[in-house]
């Protein structure tokens, strides 16, 4: 599975996978047009929209309507090194469900592909000019 993230102005990537682009940018008071999210609420974003996916599976699954359904994010920063300290998802389903099938639905959200790709850290490897493509610099 590939993807690319390209410079396009100022502090703005554009993220391209097939024939999708997401926009990623930085606020104005960070020296970005505000053109899109930043990769930090991107990030943050995936995680809720992927929790959203899961539960939106278990709605399906026991016959519970989808409608109203969100998941609402809140998080913190830390330091040492300067990322996410903390994500808050909030799942709003407005109907009651039993205590079992609530304890159902949370770990269901909890195996989201995403939460799980940060509960056991994928490796990244990170290199400059792979496969010989290299610019002259002056």
């Amino acid at each position: 599975m590939r993807l690319s993230a390209a410079y396009h102005a100022g502090a703005r990537y554009d993220i391209t996978s097939g024939k999708h682009r997401i926009v990623t940018d930085q606020p104005v008071a960070d020296g970005g047009q505000d053109a899109g999210m930043s990769p930090v609420e991107l990030y943050v974003g995936s995680i809720a929209g992927c929790v959203g996916y899961f539960v939106g599976r278990f709605c399906a699954r026991h016959d519970i309507p989808l409608e109203g359904l969100t998941v609402d994010a809140e998080w913190t920063m830390a330091e040492g090194p300067h990322r996410i300290g903390q994500v808050s998802l909030a799942i709003h389903l407005p109907h009651r469900l039993t205590p079992d099938l609530k304890e159902k639905l949370l770990k269901v959200a909890h195996g989201c592909t995403v939460h799980q790709s940060i509960a056991v850290a994928p490796k990244v490897a990170i290199k400059l000019n792979p496969h010989g493509h290299h610019e002259a610099i002056e």
